[in-house]
C-alpha cells in the first residue's frame, strides 16, 4: 500500500494479476482514517480497455459504501479508468 500524506491524500493499492484485483476495503479505511478523511473517492483501472462496471466492481463499491457509513466516511464515486476514458459510476446510478 502506497500513502502519501503530506498533500491531505491517502492512497490504498489494490494486489493482483491482470484478470483481477483484491481490493481490501481493511486498507481503504484504513488509508481514509489516516488521511481523516471525511469522503474517499474509489478508482481503478480495466486495463482490457472496456468500460463497463463489472458485477464485483459494483458489489465491492456498495460493501465499502455500506462500511464507510459506520465511519461516517461518504463514498463521492467510483471511477473506472482504461488508456482511452474513463467512467464515474455515479453518474450511471449504479451505487
Amino acid at each position: 500500500m502506497f500513502q502519501d500524506f503530506s498533500s491531505g491524500w491517502g492512497f490504498a493499492k489494490g494486489t493482483g494479476e491482470i484478470s483481477g484485483v483484491v481490493a481490501d476495503p481493511k486498507r481503504i479505511f484504513q488509508a481514509a482514517l489516516k488521511a481523516n478523511a471525511s469522503s474517499i473517492i474509489l478508482a481503478h483501472n480495466h486495463p482490457s480497455g472496456n468500460l463497463m462496471a463489472s458485477q464485483q466492481d459494483i458489489a465491492l463499491t456498495k460493501k465499502i459504501k455500506k462500511g464507510a457509513e459506520f465511519l461516517e466516511i461518504v463514498v463521492l464515486d467510483h471511477l473506472i479508468i482504461t488508456d482511452e476514458s474513463y467512467k464515474f459510476l455515479a453518474d450511471e446510478n449504479m451505487f
